[in-house]
Order: structure tokens, then C-alpha cells, then sequence
């Protein structure tokens, strides 16, 4: 009987040790796999490109993203990001549209794998005749910012499809967006001259003064005439980093689908994202975001609308994408 007992206590020892061990090693390997999620940098612009971003930065400030450890950049200007995807600093960067091709024609390292913004131009008047179409321009002043830029390219195009620029219609060019609102001011109402102002500056310019409004979205102007969506920004990666790390470049694409959906379906709390992401103020976030076109268009479709729109910039100056449209490997179509 004593043996038995003897017996029977070694049996619980050895047992006790091999549920204690397989703990352990249950301890372990949670461990390993919280030391083996990839480090994903990205950068962004403050504006629309980076609004659809807010609720993963939340989320990963507040550590609860599991698939990546993030860390992320906003800029105010896109000279502040080239440098940095050119040494391969950022693995993931939200820029315009015609940047990434022309990065792509001088460096050949990096793809694109998402539009993350779509039209974000829009005709603002203040006073006159309510305006309805591209061809109630007819007869007046447009002032734009950005010659030289892909607002120029997108603005002439939709006016050239019905107008002819320079007798039709003037464009008069100036420096900044807040000059464009002030020589409209100037106009008293007359409804002598409109103002073409990218968004959240067409929501601030209405917020400044309520005569103002939105006369037309040149996102659906563009759209009417080519067929496919006016592309604002977009989201490259580098090269390496995709090609080394196709399963954190997937998870970041899934946790960034889910931001954008998120932002897009909470107004109010995107909002408040958006300012402490330092972005833009809440109240001016919170109307504005209806019309930035946030989105992340991937696949085919996304080298489908990408490649019309540089299509259409290539045909009004070749240097705007880089001298000349990107190969097939610019598009990550996964």
C-alpha cells in the first residue's frame, strides 16, 4: 500500500511538471509571436490623404493593433516625405497621385497599392446666378491656386471640354489658397469670378462667410468626361519593404481599409481624431469630411482609375508624372 501511495505521488509530481512546463512554453510562444510583429512606418500628408488614417493611428497609440507595430509621420508638405521614401526611412507613404508616378519614373523603388483619395476640388461662388455646370462658367473669372500642379491639369481639362480658356472663361492664377478667397471677396457678389479650392479650404471659406457655397464638385465633372473618378492621393510603399514583408503589407492594407470605413461612417468621432491627429480642427473636419472623397481603392481597379487619371495628366505635360506613365510593376495588384 505504501508503494502504491509512493507511486501515485510521483505520478501527480511528473504531471504537475509537464502542465507547468507546457504553460511555460505556452507563455513563450505568445512572447515570440508579440517580438515578431513587423515594424511598419508610415507617412502622410495633413489633409484629406491622411484622414482615412486616424483610427488606425488611434488604435496603435493606444496599442491595440496586433497584426504591426506602427509608427507614423505627418507632414505638411510632400518634400518633407520624398527624401524619406527615397532611403527607404517610411515603408508606407500617403501622397498625391502624380507624385508617386513621378517617384516611380526616377527611382524605379517604388508601387503604388491603393487610391486613398479621390476628388477633393471644388467651385465655390459667392453671389450671382446659382451655377449648375462647367458651362455657367462661361463668361467669368476662376481663381485657382496651383499652376504647375495637378489642379491646373484637372481644371483646364474639365473647362476644355466645353470652354474655351482665355476667351470663355479666365483662369488667374495665384499663390495660395487663401488669395484665391480673398480676390473673391473682393468681387462683392457680383458673381463676376468663382474660386476653385481644394477641401478642407472650401469648408473653411464657407465657415468664413455663409454668401459662399459649393457650385460644383470637379470630381464629377472629370468623372463625366473621362469615365472614371478625378485621383487625389494615394498610398505607395517601398519595394523592398512590400517584397520582404507581404504579410505585414497585407495587414496594413486590411487595418487601413478598416480605418477609412471607420472614418467615413463616424463623422463626429473621425473629427476629433482628425484634430488630435493634428490635422485640421474638429469643427472644420467634421463638415468637410462628406466631400473628401476618402476612400482605398486596391487591385485592378485601383491601376484602372490610377492610370486614366495619369493618362490625362501626361496629355497636358509630360513632367507632371515624371516624362513619361509608369510600368505595369507600379501597381500592386494583390
Amino acid at each position: 500500500m505504501k508503494r502504491i501511495v509512493i507511486l501515485l505521488f510521483l505520478l501527480l509530481c511528473v504531471t504537475l511538471l509537464f502542465a507547468m512546463g507546457a504553460k511555460e512554453d505556452s507563455v513563450y510562444l505568445k512572447t515570440l509571436q508579440e517580438e515578431s510583429t513587423t515594424e511598419v512606418r508610415v507617412a502622410a500628408l495633413r489633409g484629406p490623404t491622411a484622414m482615412g488614417l486616424v483610427s488606425l493611428i488611434d488604435k496603435a497609440e493606444d496599442g491595440v493593433v496586433s497584426s504591426n507595430n506602427y509608427s507614423f509621420l505627418l507632414e505638411g508638405s510632400p518634400d518633407a516625405i520624398v527624401p524619406l521614401l527615397s532611403r527607404g526611412e517610411v515603408d508606407f507613404a500617403c501622397i498625391p497621385a502624380n507624385l508617386a508616378a513621378v517617384l516611380y519614373n526616377n527611382t524605379k523603388k517604388i508601387e503604388v497599392v491603393g487610391v486613398n483619395t479621390l476628388g477633393v476640388l471644388y467651385i465655390v461662388q459667392f453671389g450671382g446666378d446659382k451655377i449648375t455646370s462647367v458651362e455657367d462658367l462661361k463668361g467669368k473669372t476662376i481663381y485657382s491656386a496651383g499652376l504647375g500642379s495637378t489642379p491646373q491639369y484637372a481644371l483646364e481639362t474639365v473647362l476644355g471640354a466645353s470652354l474655351e480658356i482665355g476667351k470663355d472663361v479666365q483662369i488667374e492664377y495665384k499663390s495660395e489658397h487663401a488669395e484665391c478667397v480673398q480676390a473673391l471677396l473682393a468681387t462683392k457678389g457680383d458673381g463676376s469670378a468663382v474660386a476653385m479650392l481644394p477641401q478642407p479650404f472650401a469648408t473653411t471659406a464657407l465657415m468664413s462667410n455663409p454668401d459662399i457655397s459649393i457650385a460644383l464638385d470637379l470630381n464629377d465633372a472629370w468623372k463625366t468626361i473621362s469615365g472614371v473618378p478625378l485621383v487625389t492621393g494615394v498610398v505607395v510603399g517601398t519595394k523592398d519593404f512590400i517584397s520582404n514583408e507581404e504579410k505585414a503589407t497585407e495587414s496594413f492594407l486590411s487595418s487601413y481599409a478598416e480605418s477609412v470605413n471607420f472614418v467615413n461612417n463616424n463623422i463626429e468621432e473621425a473629427a476629433i481624431l482628425i484634430e488630435n491627429a493634428g490635422i485640421i480642427k474638429a469643427q472644420v473636419a467634421k463638415r468637410a469630411l462628406p466631400y473628401c472623397n476618402i476612400v482605398l481603392i486596391r487591385g485592378e481597379e485601383m491601376e484602372s482609375v490610377l492610370s486614366e487619371y495619369l493618362v490625362a495628366l501626361y496629355n497636358q505635360n509630360p513632367k507632371s508624372v515624371g516624362g513619361k506613365l509608369p510600368d505595369d510593376d507600379f501597381y500592386y495588384k494583390k
